[in-house]
């Protein structure tokens, strides 16, 4: 728009227009391909637009010039004449169209329509009337394959995530991934406690949260559909797997054990009867022997109706992958059905407020979209979202539904939130290959035995509130665990219950051991002779009695050294130091809770020199702290009413005394001792 003395006119002289170097336009804002489609249709029906347009105004104008023809006489239409702009306003669009149809013609079509119109508009006319025909046509061929492109990538288009989420995703399931993470986040911390030249600190380097435990059904129930159709896992190992699924891993978040009765009947139904009237599965015992939690379900039932508990489980590499690749499962199956809770309220609301203020009554699913045959309706409820979904997984499990089949109807139900679950089949395949490692490698499967035998002694965790009771079988559980995975990672996992949630703290032990086997390096001075000191001979008396005075403190040392190492192998009974070797590298180690006290030979006498001088300081302090805290809060009438008090002066109610103060001293400190004697009679 331009201003032309105060009035406004649209410019058609001048039009600007952005181009880049690429092929398609639109480049600034594009961000996957399937927006370019979208454009690509844009651009399409645009042209096509103009196009139409152009030449509807040219017809508009010829047919305003025909009109105005048939009004003349003979000779007026002789004498008639039309300008550049052929009887409208604007040369430009109208010679466009007539150059679009009649092609290198055009010049001599617009020469005759100037020159003998009565003639030539006729004809023109007639022939623009049928290429709008033809183009309208076209069009509706057009409308209906632009609004098929535009229903197969309209969703993909908003989902800017899907894409590059699938990419990333797959990388993040790997267990070299997952084990670098926390391996970086380890020795960040060892580099800063070097830097700082202090202990590495303790605590977890790793903590994810189980918002709800109601998700672990669904997530359970994945998990083992996939376990059952896998042919490379033997009977027995699944039936160990739908036990950690179902009993252990519910046990650690605190949540209610699911339920083995469709695996005992499957069991049932295999098992065949021994020459002696018994069941047999395999040549292995019956379905209850194989039990593995059984005798944790009663008080893991108590941990799970306590508010504030936790368990504690030692684990190897297998483990932790698999653990950290179920929250993962868990955490997306929570955000799909928080999302699926979303749409149902958004749709519940969206028609009651259409049914109020427009008097509508819209069903389910039945969209404005749905209404003009833009969209087809979907057979899925709203409500039915989350188990629709789930049931998806399942077939793309199965191999009964495409990958691209099951990405569209996600974006049909989730929108722009549907990418976190794109992986979902890989993320299962994963959980399950780590199943399978836990059940059948050795070193899991002593991880699993392990944590067994600890919860019987009480050393997996329990109530918040006597965990202290419990240091010393935690201590030793965990000295057993990183024996056991000396040659591996050692995780320390910590699952605590608060307020409804469960924490998971996951920390990286240091099971590193020194080598004791290896050769010990020596040093060998060959050249002695600097310490080799001429003897003089001429010296000061104070320097001869000085050296005579350290010689005798010296030899004193020594004897009562040795009087001490004597009286300490007589009472050896009386020592609490104990001690262990490791068998596998003979280095020793020292038993928790068992420890002597050593003193320096001298310790002692400057302790009792410097008693007095330490007492006094720590009096000096606190009494500087009490007379500020006296002048900030106590004024001088509740200081009297405290030493009436004290004296036992003017009290009503009260047994007649007599208080007397005797000053003494205790610790070096001079202190008032009140002495007071009561009369028998008030």
């Amino acid at each position: 728009m331009v201003m032309l003395n105060n009035f406004q006119v649209l410019n058609d002289t001048w039009v600007s227009f952005p181009s880049w170097s690429e092929d398609s336009t639109f480049v600034s804002s594009k961000k996957t391909q399937y927006e370019e489609h979208i454009y690509r249709c844009e651009d399409e029906r645009f042209e096509l637009d103009v196009v139409l347009e152009t030449n509807l105004a040219t017809i508009r104008v010829l047919e305003a010039v025909q009109k105005r023809l048939s009004r003349m006489s003979a000779e007026e239409q002789a004498k008639f004449r039309l300008d550049n702009t052929i009887g409208g306003s604007s040369e430009v669009i109208h010679r466009k169209a007539i150059q679009r149809i009649y092609g290198d013609k055009a010049p001599d079509i617009i020469d005759g329509l100037k020159t003998n119109p009565a003639v030539s508009v006729p004809i023109v006319l007639k022939r623009l009337k049928t290429k709008e025909e033809e183009w309208r046509e076209a069009q509706r061929g057009f409308n209906k394959i632009w609004r098929e492109q535009n229903e197969k990538y309209y969703l993909k288009s908003l989902d800017h995530q899907g894409i590059n989420f699938k990419q990333n995703d797959t990388k993040v399931f790997r267990s070299k991934m997952l084990l670098n993470e926390i391996e970086t986040l380890y020795d960040e911390r060892q580099e800063q406690a070097s830097e700082d030249n202090a202990a590495p600190p303790s605590g977890p380097h790793i903590t994810i949260m189980y918002e709800d435990s109601q998700i672990l059904e669904d997530t359970a129930a994945l998990i083992i559909h996939h376990v059952k159709r896998q042919s490379g896992i033997h009977k027995d190992d699944k039936y160990k797997i739908k036990q950690i699924i179902y009993h252990f891993i519910p046990d650690m978040l605190f949540a209610r054990r699911g339920e083995l009765s469709d695996v005992e009947e499957e069991e049932e139904e295999e098992t065949e009867p021994d020459e002696d009237g018994t069941k047999k599965h395999n040549g292995t015992t019956s379905t209850k022997s194989k039990l593995l939690f059984s005798h944790t379900a009663a008080t893991q039932q108590k941990l799970s109706n306590c508010d504030d508990a936790y368990n504690l489980f030692y684990v190897n590499n297998n483990w932790y992958i698999f653990l950290r690749l179920h929250q993962i499962l868990c955490s997306r199956l929570l955000r799909i059905y928080a999302q699926a809770e979303k749409q149902i309220e958004e749709d519940a609301r969206e028609r009651e407020w259409e049914r109020n203020m427009l008097g509508l009554k819209r069903e389910k699913n039945d969209s404005p979209a749905i209404q003009l045959r833009l969209k087809e309706p979907m057979d899925i409820d709203v409500e039915d979202y989350y188990s629709a979904f789930l049931e998806m997984v399942r077939n793309l499990l199965d191999g009964n539904m495409e990958t691209s089949q099951y990405e569209d109807q996600l974006r049909e139900m989730f929108t722009i939130h549907a990418y976190i679950a794109f992986t979902m089949d890989k993320l299962i395949q994963s959980i399950v290959r780590q199943l399978q490692h836990i059940v059948s490698d050795e070193i899991c499967v002593q991880v699993t035995d392990l944590y067994l035998s600890e919860f019987a002694n009480k050393a997996t965790g329990g109530s918040l509130s006597t965990q202290a009771s419990r240091g010393i079988a935690e201590s030793s559980y965990q000295r057993k665990a990183e024996q056991l995975m000396s040659d591996e990672n050692c995780f320390k996992l910590l699952f605590q219950k608060s307020k409804g949630t469960v924490q998971l703290a996951v920390e990286l032990l240091d099971t590193e051991e020194e080598n004791s086997d290896g050769p010990v390096d020596t040093e060998v001075h060959k050249d002695l002779g600097f310490l080799k000191i001429k003897q003089c001979a001429f010296f000061f008396l104070r320097n001869l009695r000085r050296v005579r005075k350290c010689q005798r403190g010296q030899e004193m040392q020594v004897r009562e050294a040795k009087e001490t190492a004597k009286k300490s192998s007589e009472g050896g009974e009386d020592s609490k130091m104990e001690c262990m070797f490791k068998l596998n590298s003979y280095k020793m180690v020292y038993v928790f809770k068992s420890e002597d006290y050593m003193y320096r030979r001298t310790a002692q006498l400057r302790a009792h020199q410097s008693h007095q001088r330490v007492s006094t300081r720590l009096h000096q302090r606190f009494q500087l702290w009490l007379d500020r805290w006296r002048k900030e809060h106590v004024t001088s009438d509740m200081a009297a009413a405290s030493y009436k008090w004290l004296m036992g002066e003017s009290l009503e109610g009260l047994l007649p005394c007599r208080t007397v103060c005797e000053p003494k001293i205790l610790h070096f400190q001079n202190i008032n001792k009140y002495k007071v004697t009561y009369s028998t009679t008030l």
